[in-house]
Parts: structure tokens; C-alpha cells; sequence
């Protein structure tokens, strides 16, 4: 099952294995969806719809995956901080970036109500404000972009409610819309 295609190049494995933190703990850490009636699914659309493309234009071996889906065990780890280093594993925010996809939470109801799925990614050798660029330029279907900087990978999900909603981040974390005005503009008008 692990080694299940989500689309035409990634597997399932890849897909829930590709992080440091998984990496790191990988003995302590189921990373697979408990939930996948509906997770993979999801998983699927997001590959079928944006990362199929992609990839076809860009090339699999110029495809970088680095956090794909996070599993319950995999967030629990994300907000923990390393105790040799003392620094958080990793950044998490369940109820709104979709890396749990349909996955549910001990009272029932889903992690994320937006539901969909997302990963981070970068395609080597190419600046990722020119990667958003080429997305927007092919109307790709998809719901949240994140933009952390030309040299880090970017955010995107894929889910029914195709918001086309674009963000960048300030260095402290905080979300804005400031310098990237074109790109919300041109996603606007896309819908």
C-alpha cells in the first residue's frame, strides 16, 4: 500500500516520509493517515491537479518534496522541540494548512475543516518566485499558496473550495500581502 502512486510520479511513501523531522524520529512515528477512506483521496486530487502538472513541465528529478503529509504522530513530533538542540522540529498549524488533509481528531471532526491537501515543495534550479509565477500563469486549481522567499520551498493545497488565496510570510512569521500584490491580484482574477 505504501508504495501506492498518488498521481503519476509520487508515491504514498514519499508523500508521508519526506521530512527532516519524520527522518529524525522515523522508529517513534507511524506517518501514514489513520483516516485514508478520505486522506488519500485527497492526497490524489492534490497530485493529479497541481503537482502532475508541474512536475510534467518541470521534470521529476527537478521536483524537491519537503513536507508532504503529517500524519498525528508526525504533528506531535513537529511541536516538539529537539532535546539536543532545544529548537521546535518544525512548524505545524492543523486547523488551516491542510498537510493533515482529512484526517480526524479525537472529538470526530477533522483536523482541518477546509479539508483538501497540501504539501511544500521546490523545483531545483529555479527561483521560487518564478515558480509561483509559472503556477499562476497556468491557472492551476489551488486553494492556498505560501511564499517564504525565491530560496525556499513553497505551500500550495488543493481543496474544494479553490480560494486562489496567495500569501507571503515576514520574516518573523507573519502572514502578509505586502510585495506580492500582482500575484493576489492575478489570482483574483482568475477565479
Amino acid at each position: 500500500m505504501h508504495e501506492k502512486l498518488l498521481g503519476k510520479y509520487l508515491t504514498l511513501q514519499e508523500f508521508c516520509t519526506c521530512t527532516q523531522t519524520y527522518r529524525k524520529y522515523a522508529d517513534q512515528i507511524d506517518p501514514y493517515p489513520s483516516n485514508s477512506g478520505e486522506t488519500i483521496p485527497a492526497l490524489e486530487a492534490l497530485c493529479q491537479h497541481i503537482l502532475d502538472p508541474l512536475i510534467d513541465h518541470f521534470g521529476r528529478e527537478r521536483f524537491q518534496l519537503s513536507y508532504g503529509f503529517c500524519s498525528k504522530d508526525l504533528k506531535r513530533f513537529l511541536s516538539q522541540k529537539d532535546p539536543e538542540t532545544g529548537i521546535k522540529n518544525g512548524r505545524v498549524d492543523p486547523s488551516r494548512d491542510q498537510h493533515m488533509a482529512h484526517e480526524v481528531n479525537q472529538s470526530g471532526g477533522y483536523y482541518c475543516d477546509r479539508l483538501g491537501a497540501a504539501c511544500d515543495f521546490r523545483i531545483i534550479e529555479l527561483e521560487c518566485d518564478r515558480l509561483v509565477d509559472w503556477i499562476l500563469e497556468q491557472r492551476l486549481p489551488f486553494d492556498s499558496l505560501y511564499f517564504y522567499g525565491s530560496d525556499q520551498p513553497i505551500h500550495i493545497s488543493y481543496g474544494v473550495q479553490h480560494k486562489r488565496e496567495v500569501w507571503a510570510f515576514t520574516d518573523k512569521g507573519i502572514p502578509t500581502r505586502r510585495g506580492i500584490e500582482r500575484w493576489v491580484k492575478l489570482a483574483r482574477e482568475q477565479v
